[in-house]
């Protein structure tokens, strides 16, 4: 017996070490299952096996959102290399982990310092990039949804900014509307209607330039179709045969061009001419 104990010291000293470790280490295993060395081969190792085999290892369980993962690590590893074995496992980048074994895991320690022994539950906290990008991006889709709510509760013809244009009255001049037809665009431009201070404006398409001219008395803009990023339109209550009319000339809803009075047969047409569907009659 003294001499197999000898072969057992001896090839465990392959690397002259202190002793005191190897002594912990032999009554770690004891205190272990005994089966311990046959466990190493047949479970998954983590990381640089090669270099992993002549090396005390040690099993860890890592969880991170509510998900387990096995974990195999040499004992004398940093809680720095450990970070970068989580991340090959989870996909986490260290820079967002927070590690926690009875508090924050020092990244300059090793986890024999560390005192972490066999079946260690080590919690993970943090986030992915895209775990963010999916948490930020249902907020922006309830606050639109929010937003289509309320302007569903107060018809746009009721709202203020609206009313003081819609209490003037149907201009004198505005042209005939027929409600509940679709007609193609007239040849000549869409005149007699309000914009949002109040004053006459037209529509003139322009198909052949791609362009939209919005004239009042005092210009005409010249807008490219495929720089409007929305039209919305909705009827005038009590005067459903005509709508108020939104072009979006830039990327939100402030850059809205109100026009109002818009005969309500001509109101597909516009939609689809300006956001590039094209009508065949």
């Amino acid at each position: 017996k003294g001499e197999q104990i000898g072969e057992v010291i001896m090839e465990t000293e392959a690397k002259p070490k202190e002793a005191e470790p190897l002594v912990e280490d032999a009554e770690a295993t004891s205190h272990t299952d005994a089966g311990d060395t046959t466990t190493q081969d047949s479970s998954i190792s983590n990381g640089d096996d090669a270099d992993d085999d002549d090396k005390e290892m040690v099993d860890l369980k890592i969880i991170w959102n509510k998900n387990k993962y096995d974990l195999k690590i040499p004992v004398d590893s940093t809680g720095a290399k450990l970070k970068e074995s989580i991340h090959s496992l989870t996909g986490l980048p260290p820079a967002m982990q927070k590690v926690m074994y009875k508090g924050l895991l020092p990244e300059d320690k090793t986890l024999r310092e560390i005192k972490i022994t066999n079946g260690a539950k080590i919690m993970v906290v943090g986030s992915t990039i895209n775990d963010v990008l999916a948490v930020n991006t249902p907020k922006e889709v309830i606050q639109q949804e929010v937003k289509a709510e309320e302007n569903k509760k107060e018809p746009l013809c009721r709202q203020k900014q609206h009313r003081k244009v819609l209490d003037k009255g149907k201009p004198d001049d505005i042209m005939p509307a027929i409600k509940g037809t679709k007609e193609r665009l007239p040849t000549v431009p869409l005149s007699g209607m309000f914009n949002k201070s109040g004053g006459k404006v037209r529509l003139t398409f322009k198909l052949e330039q791609d362009q939209l001219w919005i004239g009042t008395k005092e210009r005409t803009e010249k807008v490219p179709m495929g720089s409007i990023k929305n039209v919305v339109s909705e009827p005038i209550e009590d005067h459903e045969d005509y709508h108020m009319m939104a072009f979006q000339l830039g990327p939100t809803e402030a850059s809205q061009y109100w026009v109002y009075w818009v005969p309500a047969q001509f109101v597909d047409a516009i939609k689809d001419t300006v956001l590039g569907k094209w009508q065949y009659f």
